[in-house]
């Protein structure tokens, strides 16, 4: 009679990560995210740490939304280019395919830049923990994670937006700014109460606990997730946003409502990735926020996950306007105003 012990079962919310030493076990999922470079920190690279009061440098903010607008304006462009060239406009299958693959790849290419900026600058608390990587029970759900944000916001948008009558050339450029700004307040506004809500709310917390097991994300970890939060990031906040921009009287076509998103992943992503430097999610109204400090840099993200259930703050993503209204601002640590160099400026690189 067989006396082997059974196989023990993996603990869903473990945090432990070694699949990328053991290939043996790996799947797809465990070689694309290999394949297509999406590892925060090289395994081959030493990792720079600075201690706490170590001068902190300060992105330029311009850089950052240079690289954004431009790397939206990659699917406008072949978009455009095509219905000049036939004299027709693409289909919405069509349109889905482009415009979800370029989401998907200026997302990995974000943490392409991400990983050389943290081999030079370094990540915030790195003087007591490394940055998390995703779990060995998670490599799957990440990757499914990863494929359906951008398909589903896409859908979404195209569904409601998208009329082929209606080229890239339509977009109203004058509305741009203020679009992009004011989107950034509402997916904040919604976000923020939804989000305290679980925080606060004993039965809403199980939706939100899974995405609280890493206490140092990556990006890789932002939408890691419950399917009712991943449902509620992925579409309802947006599709409120959107409709209360519609409401105020704003365009938001199809066009713009594509840059917005840009903007709205770009944040989530570096805020997310716990670069040690003092920037974070762009808003064309940031030159406004910062006058009352309610613009949100990396750390504020990055030291919401550090803490719980009922001791957290720092709800928002995308500013600190909601926070510091509503009360829930927690003090930063490394990115305080007297730690700040503003003579050491990194660029966001473009390629």
């Amino acid at each position: 009679m067989s006396t082997q012990t059974p196989p023990t079962k993996r603990n869903p919310d473990s945090m432990a990560s070694t699949w990328r030493h053991d290939r043996s076990k790996w799947n797809m999922s465990h070689h694309l995210i290999d394949f297509l470079g999406l590892h925060l920190v090289d395994s081959n690279e030493k990792v720079p740490i600075f201690s706490k009061t170590d001068k902190v440098p300060v992105m330029r903010e311009w850089t950052v939304h240079l690289w954004i607008l431009l790397h939206a304006a990659i699917p406008l462009a072949l978009h455009h280019a095509y219905t000049v060239y036939t004299g027709h406009n693409l289909h919405p299958i069509a349109v889905f395919t482009l415009y979800a693959m370029a989401f998907k790849l200026n997302g990995i290419h974000e943490l392409h830049i991400m990983r050389r900026l943290g081999q030079v600058h370094g990540f915030f608390d790195g003087d007591k923990h490394a940055r998390d990587e995703v779990p060995d029970v998670g490599v799957d759900k990440v990757i499914h994670e990863l494929i359906s944000v951008p398909t589903l916001r896409m859908v979404m948008s195209i569904y409601l937006t998208y009329n082929p009558s209606l080229t890239p050339s339509s977009l109203e450029w004058k509305w741009l700014p203020l679009e992009i700004g004011l989107y950034s307040l509402t997916v904040d506004f919604w976000f923020y109460w939804y989000h305290r809500l679980m925080h606060s709310v004993g039965p809403l917390w199980q939706y939100h606990r899974r995405h609280h097991l890493t206490k140092h994300p990556n990006p890789l970890l932002s939408a890691y997730a419950d399917h009712e939060q991943e449902f509620m990031d992925m579409t309802g906040i947006p599709l409120l946003s959107y409709a209360t921009l519609k409401v105020m009287g704003l365009p938001m076509g199809f066009y713009g409502w594509w840059i917005c998103f840009q903007y709205i992943a770009f944040s989530e992503f570096i805020g997310h990735s716990g670069l040690r430097l003092h920037g974070g999610a762009p808003s064309t109204f940031n030159w406004l926020l910062e006058m009352v400090g309610a613009e949100l840099v990396i750390e504020d993200h990055d030291l919401h996950h550090r803490y719980g259930w009922r001791k957290s703050h720092n709800y928002g993503k995308q500013t600190r306007l909601w926070d510091r209204i509503f009360g829930t601002c927690l003090d930063r640590i490394e990115s305080v105003d007297a730690n700040i160099d503003p003579s050491n400026r990194v660029t966001m690189p473009l390629f």
